[in-house]
């Protein structure tokens, strides 16, 4: 059994690539340059499982905590925020990455805002029941006239996300601008959203729901939302391998997730990958 303690010692003490010694057991054995290179990689392998195992764990995927008291996040400033962004937090990385995009998008005449930051699971339960009990009405409609429960479902999927799967819980995304894809067929919206098309990119920024016109499943076209892809690449495929329909409970509806296939066509339905 490799006694990991006098491994990590011996491989910190000074030896010579040709006759170095290294103890991993009770008795001595002589190791190569190459076993050396290969202990230090699998204790460096060990280190990092452990970390990421603490550091993406399924309540952070599913947006069960709280971002203001996580030290991950930051808070956003009051000049890139507008509307329900106000007051919301980030993670760090997507922030500064958001504040250099829009120093660069300023320089040539286009305005970048947030108007939708972070929301953690409740904060999304809210948004989802309000429509799932008629609250907030879903392209003008009622939705508890909608006796058929996964069609209400169905209905609220076109824009917004079930608790427990929406990529806003990760602190990775944000919606810029203007809720209303009209804004950005014309005029200035056009003039951002063409920015974006083109710069985003270069700050690790990618649209994660465009048109559906090859294939992509899932919510419909949100040319407002804007996904850090440095971090979310990573989340996403943490969710895949973590995240089942069991996990996906605690608000009314949730029971047609599995019937929807929410993760596969939802959660999985992005253009960034």
């Amino acid at each position: 059994m490799i006694n990991k303690r006098k491994a990590v010692d011996n491989l910190n003490s000074p030896r010579s690539t040709v006759d170095s010694r290294l103890c991993l057991a009770e008795s001595s054995c002589l190791l190569t340059s190459n076993s050396y290179i290969l202990a230090s990689f699998l204790l460096l392998l060990l280190s990092t499982k452990v970390v990421i195992g603490q550091t993406i764990d399924k309540k952070y995927l599913l947006g069960q905590f709280d971002e203001t008291k996580d030290s991950r996040f930051v808070k956003i400033d009051s000049q890139y925020a507008r509307g329900s962004a106000i007051g919301k937090f980030l993670r760090r990385e997507s922030y500064v990455a958001f504040v250099k995009m829009a120093g660069a998008s300023k320089k040539d005449g286009v305005s970048l805002f947030i108007i939708s930051a972070t929301r953690n699971f409740s904060s999304q339960k809210a948004i989802w029941e309000n429509k799932w009990e008629g609250k907030t009405k879903v392209e003008g409609k009622d939705l508890t006239t909608v006796a058929d429960l996964p069609e209400r479902a169905r209905l609220i999927l076109l824009y917004s996300s079930m608790p427990g799967t929406s990529r806003h819980h990760w602190g990775t995304d944000m919606d810029l601008n203007s809720l209303d894809n009209a804004y950005f067929a014309s005029g200035e919206g056009l003039k951002i959203y063409q920015w974006l098309q083109v710069h985003a990119v270069e700050f690790g920024f990618c649209q994660p729901y465009t048109s559906k016109v090859n294939g992509r499943t899932g919510y419909e076209e949100e040319k407002w939302h804007w996904s850090y892809l440095p971090l979310s690449k990573q989340l996403l495929k943490e969710y895949k391998k973590q995240i089942r329909y069991g996990d996906i409970n605690g608000f009314k509806g949730s029971e047609v997730a599995s019937k929807l296939g929410v993760i596969e066509k939802y959660v999985e339905g992005v253009s960034c990958k």
